[in-house]
This record gives C-alpha cells, structure tokens and sequence, in this order.
C-alpha cells in the first residue's frame, strides 16, 4: 500500500486473533487515512488499463481488462487523463473481479464528483484493495 504509517499500525497490533481481525483492523486502518496519505499510498498503484508488469498483483487484479480491446483500452487510458487533470491523483479501483467495460463506467462516474466526495471513494477503494489482498495472503 505504500503508506508507512498503515503499515506501522497494522503490525503493532499483533498478535491478531485470527485472520478476520487483521483484515478487520488493516480495513479500518486504511479508512483512516489522510488525504495526503491517500495520495502518497496512490504512488505505488498502476493505471487501470496501462502496463503491468506480467504476473503482478496488480495484473491479475487487472485481469478483466482485455488488451487486445484497444478501443477500450484507449478509451481508460483517455479517462485516466482526465481524472489525474481533474483530480491531481491516478484513478484506483478495486478492479479484481471487474471486466473493463465495468471500470470504464465507474471511472466515467467518478469523473462526476467533487474533489472531497473523489478522495473519499478513492480511501474506500484503498481500503477494498487492502483487504482483498490480506485475505489472499494471510492463511488462518
């Protein structure tokens, strides 16, 4: 995630209970954060629809968007422009389980919104992603 703090948090309330309270706490943990922290934890996510690297995290989490769509693909890469120009941050989505017609109806929603409305669906976006990773990871 990018943000030492959640990291620090996270880690100092070991030992957890069981799996869920982990999630639980790196959940809530992750709804917590600044704006800027929001904005610094963005620094290590990929574009929808740009380059992964093959067999990442953030590829497989990616995997409903299909390349070879490239009217698509043109057409997130377009949308992402715009959000950064509007917004001053990368457009992130919880995409696991999304194809890309999906996150190019929720970028062009999002497009919508106000600053302060956007960095609050942007946390709750972090927080989804956070989770959906730990509980990939962490076996009980």
């Amino acid at each position: 995630m990018g943000v030492a703090e959640w990291v620090q948090a996270v880690g100092a309330a070991r030992p957890y209970a069981d799996r869920a309270a982990l999630v639980d706490l790196a959940e809530r943990e992750a709804l917590a954060l600044t704006d800027a922290q929001v904005r610094a934890a963005l620094a290590d996510h990929p574009r929808i629809g740009g380059a992964t690297d093959p067999g990442s995290r953030a590829a497989s989490e990616q995997s409903g968007v299909d390349a070879a769509d490239t009217n698509l693909v043109e057409r997130l890469l377009a949308g992402n422009a715009a959000y950064e120009e509007r917004f001053g941050h990368i457009y992130l989505v919880c995409a696991a389980g999304r194809d890309g017609r999906e996150l190019l109806a929720d970028l062009t929603e999002r497009l919508t919104h106000d600053p302060e409305t956007e960095i609050g669906v942007t946390r709750g976006e972090l927080a989804a992603i956070a989770r959906k990773r730990l509980e990939r990871t962490v076996i009980e």
